[in-house]
């Protein structure tokens, strides 16, 4: 049995289908991103999942359960890390582990968790007195006091600088490695493709792709990219003509092509004709965030 079963989920807001006919797995153990612009669905299919949200129709298995009807038992089972969530701000951080501790039959150690987070020279520092990092790193542990079997983690590492956001990343992947499922929303598309085992992309409440990172860069549809130094005295005029579209800033000059083979074999027999070196010549696959912009409907628009 899957962690998590979704068949054929609908929601609606008034005439407005949130979440329209959406189905996915996720396995236990698995590391599954839900990836999608705003307003695509990816809030409310979550809260359904949590249990916060009820749906119009489809069937939903969370961990065994109906995510509506799972009561304390089922809560006990799965961790959240909200986007942001509020605090006690006079505890400290250690106090406010040991007190969420109490709530679980199944617990984590909190001074343990406080040094997997990182924590350890603020853990008899005052809630309101840290950081917005130092809060994310807090919000993680207490998503994990309860040793959940599934975590679900909503923009995990947002407000993380980019060393932060690699010391997170491991941690998530040290979780996976002891068992634990882990369902994860996130704007960083490198994140998804860091530590996601699946993705799935959502637009306009429907499922438009699902599969691993490098299978939907492979099937996207994006572009791949041709890289090489211009040979001395080459203007960019003077290349054969492409599929794709040329582009050049000082002496590298890039091709975006949908027909990689097609055009590296015109660039090259172009090359050897006239007696052209193609130096730091490179092909590219398209990355995550191309193939995901272009599945969103997003490619060429301003971020």
């Amino acid at each position: 049995m899957d962690a998590i079963t979704v068949t054929n989920l609908v929601r609606s807001y008034g005439t407005v289908r949130a979440v329209d006919g959406v189905s996915f797995t996720v396995g236990h153990g698995e590391i599954f991103a839900l990836l999608g612009p705003n307003g695509a669905g990816k809030t409310t299919t979550v809260e359904i999942l949590e249990g916060f949200r009820t749906r119009d129709s489809g069937e939903v298995r969370v961990l065994g359960q109906d995510p509506v009807t799972g009561g304390r038992g089922f809560r006990e089972r799965i961790g959240i890390v909200l986007q942001s969530a509020g605090f006690e701000e006079e505890f400290t951080v250690r106090e406010l582990l040991r007190l969420q501790a109490t709530l679980y039959p199944r617990r984590h150690d909190p001074d343990e968790l406080i040094g997997l987070v990182e924590l350890v020279d603020k853990r008899n520092t005052r809630v309101k007195a840290l950081s917005g990092g130092q809060r994310r790193r807090l919000d993680l542990a207490l998503g994990l006091v309860g040793a959940p079997e599934l975590l679900f983690l909503d923009e995990p590492t947002t407000g993380f600088d980019p060393a932060a956001r690699h010391r997170a990343w491991a941690l998530i992947g040290r979780l996976r490695d002891l068992g634990t499922t882990v369902l994860l929303t996130t704007h960083y598309l490198e994140e998804a493709q860091e530590l996601a085992d699946r993705v799935a992309v959502l637009r306009s409440g429907r499922l438009v792709a699902i599969g691993s990172p490098d299978e939907l860069r492979g099937d996207g549809g994006a572009p791949a990219t041709i890289s090489f130094t211009l040979p001395v005295g080459v203007d960019p005029g003077d290349l054969p003509s492409l599929s794709g579209e040329i582009h050049t800033g000082g002496h590298t000059a890039r091709v975006r092509t949908h027909a990689g083979v097609v055009d590296l074999q015109a660039l090259t027999s172009w090359a050897v004709e006239a007696g052209h070196g193609l130096d730091d010549l490179t092909v590219s696959p398209p990355t995550l965030e191309e193939a995901y912009l272009e599945l969103t409907g997003e490619a060429g628009h301003d971020r």
